[in-house]
């Protein structure tokens, strides 16, 4: 068991008191009845809209998922006054039909889940005070993503998307740097608020450090201490180290690069002892806006006891469309992948394939391949679709694990943007 680290104490306690800092400062600033009206009646509203067809198949259920939903996702942003504004935005999720899918509170156990549950929620709202040179401080609930969402993110391919209640800052005083520091004491998940798992409780320390002062890349530097109130063998501690970017070979062709390393150990009330490891490597070149990327990334075992873990990421754009991994199997996962993508007449196509496998062992687990196309229409509407189909390859077929069993899903959406 680790002691709580003097970093999560110092961000409690100074962004623990940021309710306070927002109302002096507010109060400093002269606000009174007229202002407060103006900034309410000067703000400006915002309308997110997606519609998406969802059809999944998957060994083990006698039927098909088929989810028809629309989102609809309404926001108000306050006018500025004394260097402080609020937002806040609704979200509210419809089945367009019958609901023929298991959304994880609806009971449909018969068919595969498509975690898009039929909710109407409080998704963000927060006070926003930039008084303070080149910082900006948040407070309340917030959507937050970190570098490329491996670690913490929204969520956003979900109807319902993921946000945190807590306080973060965000400094740009140091020449392209962008420093992000906060204290979240609770993810809203994707399964809404009528699910048992729709909030995670946590007390968890973020510090991330991005620098984009280099001439062919950016580097970021973090570390996430996350302790889970309800699951405390499952708190961790997290640092590492992420490069990415290109560099011309000539005028049509640029190569293409990341590299990523993060360490993972047991932090606050985890009873367990954890090492585990994460790296994440990519080659890739693009010739005239064509894109062929190879990689790999490693989600490490400890002795095939536990997994590194990430449990605040935007985990649909890692390790497959089809989701086997939403959860990290104990022996842990090697994913290698391919992909190619680039624009054809407006139209954004992607293919992918992934191998994946155990690190502890190297078991194989399966693969899958999927094909992507989106096309914006101009500024407020887009469409797309997309495919995927995992074959496990025969691999403990006797299990219950998701990545145990064969499934292909497509998707069909429309989004428009107010």
């Amino acid at each position: 068991m680790t002691a709580r680290s003097p970093i999560t104490t110092a961000v409690r306690s100074h962004l623990g008191k940021a309710p306070l800092v927002v109302a002096v400062a507010a109060f400093s600033g002269g606000i009174c009845a007229d202002p407060i009206t103006d900034a309410i009646a000067n703000g400006t509203s915002s309308l997110d809209t997606r519609y998406r067809y969802e059809n999944v198949g998957e060994d083990g259920f006698a039927d098909d998922a088929r989810a028809s939903t629309l989102r609809v996702r309404l926001g108000y942003e306050t006018a500025e006054v004394a260097n402080l504004k609020g937002y806040m935005d609704v979200e509210h999720v419809t089945s367009v039909g019958p609901e023929n899918y298991n959304s994880t509170i609806n009971g449909r156990d018969s068919r595969p889940v498509v975690a898009d549950p039929i909710e109407t929620e409080l998704n963000q709202a927060y006070l926003a005070y930039s008084g303070l040179a080149n910082t900006r401080l948040t407070v309340g609930r917030q959507r937050l993503k970190l570098d490329n969402d491996r670690f913490i993110g929204n969520v956003g391919w979900r109807q319902n998307e993921q946000t945190f209640d807590g306080s973060t800052l965000v400094n740009t005083s140091l020449p392209d740097t962008t420093i992000t520091a906060g204290y979240l004491y609770n993810a809203n998940r994707i399964f809404s608020d009528a699910s048992p798992k729709g909030d995670l409780a946590m007390d968890t320390g973020i510090l991330n450090a991005r620098y984009e002062g280099l001439d062919y890349g950016s580097v970021s530097a973090y570390s996430y201490l996350i302790a889970l109130d309800d699951n405390p063998d499952d708190s961790t501690q997290t640092f590492g180290l992420r490069y990415t970017g290109d560099a011309p070979l000539s005028d049509t062709v640029n190569a293409l690069y990341t590299l990523e390393y993060a360490h993972q150990s047991d932090y606050d009330d985890n009873t367990r002892s954890l090492d585990q490891s994460y790296y994440s490597l990519e080659a890739g070149v693009d010739v005239s806006g064509v894109r062929l990327k190879i990689g790999q990334e490693m989600l490490g075992s400890d002795d095939g006891n536990s997994a590194f873990a990430t449990p605040l990421a935007t985990l649909h754009a890692f390790n497959g469309f089809t989701d086997r991994f939403l959860a990290t199997p104990d022996s842990g996962l090697v994913d290698s992948y391919t992909s190619l993508s680039g624009t054809l007449g407006g139209v954004h196509l992607m293919a992918i394939h992934h191998q994946f496998d155990s690190d502890e062992s190297s078991d194989d687990y399966g693969s899958e391949a999927a094909l992507q196309a989106t096309y914006s229409i101009n500024g407020t509407y887009s469409v797309g679709a997309k495919y995927a189909a995992y074959d496990a390859d025969g691999f403990s077929q006797d299990t219950d694990k998701a990545f145990n069993r064969d499934a292909d899903k497509g998707w069909v959406w429309i989004q428009a943007s107010f």
